[in-house]
């Protein structure tokens, strides 16, 4: 049997042929430009409104334009892991992808859909370029550099100072103190924290709330597991979280809202407060952001195990991966890398989209003073934890999401612990 069967056959048995069947049959068209001699196909999620898509179509375009080369675009959004999987099975996937580290991406390295980068981040001079904790969050449990690391995460909180101003109140840092400023904004008819209670973006905060009460080691054990029954803070930052939602924290029906609907309210000064990545915040209004400060989640007023507001930090942005396809192609890929990480495309990245970049840069995000506000909070300021995204189970990702939301609903602690576990176990 050769390896590429090999490989298709693991790929297979880990996504489903159910699923895998359908999504193969058009697979064939999908990278006609990978054909062509001296090709290169680069499949994104910098794509259509995402920050930083127009910036990245205008670099590929400038390469393209310097080098004489062809770099076809495949673009995708969410969907992009399951439509490269599926390609890759037939062969037909594109040499690169640049795509989130998280949920089916985490399996792709040991599973031989892409290549491993360790050895090409020094023989391309890249090491130097990029922020080492990048290196080590994108390295598997094998050693293996899974991915060039690329964007990263920065996910603070902002707060409209003059909503808060005309409630009575300041920036809250602690719950005690976010609660009494709900309070006070909901008699003034404002709105308080907005989040996407139906989506990822809810339960990103609703994971942040829990780390309220864990450390470092404990957040992964639990996030890995999904047993917050056998972690007495774990229950501790549930039962907190409901204290705020039955607090009035949360906005009326937050159940209902997405991540756009959350910044669409927060643009339009319905609602005080919102938890929101840096490059959302790239789409603030200029004379919104006038009003904004950014910081972290206040933390909690009692027992919590974090000394300062949290803000979740991650380099789980998009990494640049190379294929089976593109293994067969290293020659053009590595001019194309290096060039994205030249100072052109990272300078062009920071102040034209507002994205926070894994490499090593002085460039502030100065079109974008929220995402600079971000990028200059300091560990007197806030408290980092982790994106859990990079320890959740694959197949738990998306049931988690679905059983994170009804925790927004009039539900108890026990009730969302239940629902939380049972995630993890059908998955």
């Amino acid at each position: 049997m050769s390896h590429t069967v090999s490989r298709r056959a693991v790929l297979r048995a880990a996504i489903g042929g159910g699923v895998a069947a359908p999504l193969l049959a058009g697979c064939g068209a999908l990278m006609p430009a990978s054909a062509r001699p001296g090709a290169l196909s680069v499949h994104t999620q910098l794509s259509g409104a995402v920050a930083g898509a127009q910036v990245f179509a205008g670099a590929v375009t400038t390469y393209e334009r310097r080098t004489g080369r062809t770099v076809a675009l495949l673009k995708n959004g969410s969907d992009l892991p399951i439509v490269f999987e599926t390609s890759s099975l037939a062969g037909e996937e594109a040499d690169v992808a640049l795509v989130n580290l998280q949920g089916r991406t985490l399996s792709w390295t040991g599973l031989g859909a892409t290549i491993p980068v360790t050895r090409l981040l020094d023989e391309w001079g890249l090491r130097d370029r990029i922020i080492p904790d990048a290196v080590a969050e994108w390295t598997d449990e094998s050693g293996r550099l899974r991915a060039f690391p690329f964007t990263r995460t920065n996910w603070p909180v902002s707060f409209n100072t003059r909503l808060l101003e005309q409630a009575g109140v300041g920036i809250p840092t602690t719950s005690d103190e976010l609660i009494a400023a709900a309070d006070a904004l909901r008699a003034k008819g404002i709105g308080p924290v907005t989040v996407g209670g139906s989506d990822w973006s809810g339960q990103k905060l609703f994971l942040q709330i829990v780390q309220g009460f864990l450390t470092a080691e404990e957040a992964k054990k639990v996030f890995r597991s999904g047993k917050l029954s056998e972690s007495p803070a774990a229950i501790a930052g549930v039962r907190h979280f409901v204290e705020l939602r039955d607090a009035g924290v949360f906005i009326d029906n937050v159940q209902g809202y997405t991540s756009d609907s959350e910044l669409t309210q927060f643009n339009t000064g319905k609602a005080a407060i919102v938890p929101a990545m840096s490059s959302a915040l790239a789409k603030v209004p200029a004379g919104r952001a006038k009003e904004v400060t950014v910081g972290g989640w206040p933390k909690p007023s009692r027992g919590g195990a974090l000394e300062h507001p949290s803000v979740i930090r991650s380099f789980n942005g998009h990494g640049i991966w190379i294929s089976e396809n593109g293994a067969k192609k290293l020659d053009l890929i590595k001019p194309f890398v290096q060039y994205l990480y030249s100072d052109e495309v990272t300078d062009a990245m920071i102040l034209g989209s507002g994205r926070d970049m894994s490499r090593i840069t002085g460039t502030l995000s100065t079109n974008f003073p929220l995402v600079a506000q971000a990028s200059r909070l300091t560990p007197q300021q806030v408290s980092p934890v982790m994106l859990p995204d990079l320890v959740i189970p694959q197949s738990a990702f998306e049931p988690l999401v679905q059983a994170t939301a009804t925790a927004y609903g009039p539900i108890s602690a026990e009730r969302i612990i239940d629902v939380f576990e049972k995630a993890y176990a059908a998955a």
